[in-house]
């Protein structure tokens, strides 16, 4: 009976379950329905809190512009009122002034202090009142006071450069020199030769070379000039002769008056004494105006790297080594202009001595160092020694000046168009326009000492057009 109770009688909850009892398959259903539901109770409250939040985000965006679109209507509020108590500030000096006008005398009412201060309208910031208003560029008294200023700067530029003319000329001739003669110290310095030995070395040689000149064609030029002067009556002589000139001896009387004060010596002798005290200037000018560019050309030479370096620090370092390079390939045309020019005139010296000396001319000396000298000149200076040696040529006979204006023309054609060109191409390159333009302008500015720099400046121009200002244009 026992064991049939226990056996009909329900389990007991707080026993543990036998694992031997079957399970019942709809518990994992129930808790996967009940997970479900927690999850999605979850969810929604969630949902609920973001959009609480995103709501209250929004309301505080809208109040913070609604701030912002306040505070920027006060901030116009503000400058306009800034702006009308200014006017108001202005209008108040204005009526102050006029008031003050009535008080102050009528000739200059802003001599008192008072009406000063109101017009500038002084206050604890601005002791010394409110400044104007900026000038427009277009205003008409700027452009005036503009161009007047530029007017006047370049007057006094002008004034100052006529004034120290001969100083300009002598600092010139120097530079000039010493920019001709530095090729030749550079190619010492390629020696292991010392800049400052070098230096001295190349103008000892040109002392040297002037000094040895100097004694081998002054006495004979003196000799020649002497025997020219007591040859003059024979050419005066064999001009009379001649019918043309004859014809216009009769007309002005020149031959008649050159033949008085040949045959009266002492007529020269008192315009030559007169003139003693000029030539004395003259010579002592002539010598110190030489040891003048003597000394600057060897101070110049000396510094020429040091004032190179002084000057490429005025440049701003992006562009110094650009523009070094273009200064020194000015100073490269214009060292290589000298030493051409002065090949080309030695040529046409030495060529005329011997010349002169074939044919049997007076003074052949003299007229080859003549050549020489002139052929430094650009354009006309050759052509002025070769009028000069054929008109002293046609005195010896028509025949030699015939041959001696031929071999000229010839001399020349060869000159201009072979000898020149080869010799002239490695340094400069020059239009022949810009060439004549160049030497003009500078003959008549400086005379031969202008015409001599125009071609090496005429090429230095010409590099910086092609190489600076011409890209720059390209660009724009």
């Amino acid at each position: 009976m026992t064991e049939q109770k226990q056996a009909s009688d329900p389990a007991d909850p707080a026993d543990p379950a036998d694992p031997a009892d079957p399970v019942d398959p709809a518990e994992p259903k129930i808790d996967e329905a009940v997970d479900k539901a927690v999850e999605k109770v979850v969810d929604e409250r969630v949902e609920d809190k973001l959009d609480e939040r995103v709501e209250e985000v929004l309301s505080e965006a809208g109040a913070s512009a609604e701030r912002a679109q306040q505070a920027e209507a006060g901030a116009v509020d503000a400058r306009t009122g800034a702006e009308q108590a200014r006017a108001g500030a202005v209008q108040a000096g204005s009526a102050a002034v006029d008031a003050a006008k009535l008080v102050a005398p009528a000739d200059d009412p802003l001599l008192d202090t008072a009406v000063r201060k109101i017009e500038a309208q002084v206050d604890e910031k601005n002791p010394y009142g409110l400044p104007g208003r900026p000038m427009s560029s277009r205003s008409p008294f700027r452009i005036a006071f503009t161009a007047a200023m530029g007017v006047a700067l370049a007057y006094g530029v002008v004034l100052a450069l006529s004034a120290v003319k001969s100083v300009l000329i002598l600092l010139l001739t120097a530079a000039f020199l010493a920019i001709g003669l530095n090729p030749a110290v550079e190619a010492l310095e390629r020696r292991k030769v010392k800049r400052g030995r070098a230096v001295g070395i190349v103008l000892l040689a040109v002392l040297l070379f002037f000094v040895g000149f100097g004694f081998a064609v002054v006495p004979p030029i003196v000799e020649q000039a002497q025997a020219f002067a007591d040859d003059l009556p024979r050419y005066v002589q064999q001009l009379q002769d001649n019918e043309r000139i004859a014809s216009l001896d009769e007309r002005f009387g020149l031959l008649d008056r050159a033949r008085e004060l040949l045959d009266d010596p002492s007529r020269l002798g008192v315009s030559a004494a007169g003139g003693v005290l000029g030539v004395s200037k003259v010579v002592f000018s002539a010598f110190f105006s030489a040891l003048t560019v003597l000394i600057l050309t060897l101070y110049f030479l000396s510094s020429l790297p040091t004032i190179k370096a002084n000057a490429y620090r005025l440049v701003p370092r992006s562009r110094r080594a650009r523009v070094g390079l273009l200064t020194d390939e000015i100073l490269s045309r214009i060292g290589g202009y000298v030493a051409g020019a002065a090949s080309i005139a030695a040529l046409a010296g030495v060529t005329t001595f011997l010349l002169l000396l074939v044919l049997g001319v007076d003074y052949p000396l003299a007229l080859a160092l003549l050549v020489a000298m002139t052929g430094l000149i650009p354009l006309i200076g050759a052509t002025i020694g070769a009028t000069v040696v054929t008109l002293v040529a046609l005195f010896t006979s028509v025949q030699v000046g015939i041959i001696c204006a031929v071999y000229y023309l010839i001399y020349q054609q060869i000159e201009n168009y072979v000898l020149y060109p080869r010799i002239m191409q490695r340094s400069v390159d020059v239009s022949p326009a810009a060439t004549v333009v160049a030497v003009l302008v500078g003959g008549s500015l400086l005379g031969v000492l202008g015409a001599l720099l125009a071609i090496p400046m005429a090429a230095a121009a010409q590099l910086v057009l092609n190489e600076v200002i011409a890209p720059r244009q390209n660009q724009s």
